[in-house]
């Protein structure tokens, strides 16, 4: 079965295939999002995670962006979910995300693994993050999530 795609191409766009990880942390009935502020763009919420590196899994992935994005440790579990997004970052490169949803468990807190700044973490209700997450794909992730036998 392939990945449902998100985000409607601009005409003229070509969109480089990107693996991405992505992931749910809960803690007392709220989600862990980041809100991200970059210089001329409005702020939007995102799941945190990222593009995979060279010779990462998913799972490895998932882990170091969410500390560098939210300075939190986690341990990855299985993948629940995959949808792709095209979209055009910050820089006006085009992208389609590749990703993979793991649900994740917190393990604590390290402040010393964020280090991008203009990311924010932010607790949310999934309900109120189904409403203002910024794509589509990380929506849909989080309603398959909230889906999940508990």
């Amino acid at each position: 079965m392939s990945a449902p795609q998100f985000g409607a191409p601009e005409p003229g766009r070509t969109y480089r295939d990107r693996p991405a990880a992505f992931g749910i942390v809960e803690r007392e009935g709220r989600i862990a999002l980041v809100q991200v502020e970059k210089p001329g763009h409005r702020a939007w919420l995102d799941l945190p995670g990222g593009a995979r590196d060279p010779g990462e899994d998913e799972a490895q992935a998932v882990v170091r962006e969410y500390g560098e994005e939210t300075g939190l440790k986690v341990r990855a579990g299985e993948v629940y979910a995959r949808a792709d997004q095209r979209f055009i970052n910050t820089d006006g490169e085009a992208f389609n995300n590749r990703a993979g949803f793991l649900v994740l468990t917190l393990l604590g807190e390290d402040p010393a693994l964020k280090i991008e700044d203009d990311h924010t973490l932010v607790w949310l209700a999934p309900a109120e993050a189904l409403a203002r997450l910024r794509h589509e794909a990380h929506a849909w992730a989080v309603a398959a999530w909230m889906r999940l036998p508990s």
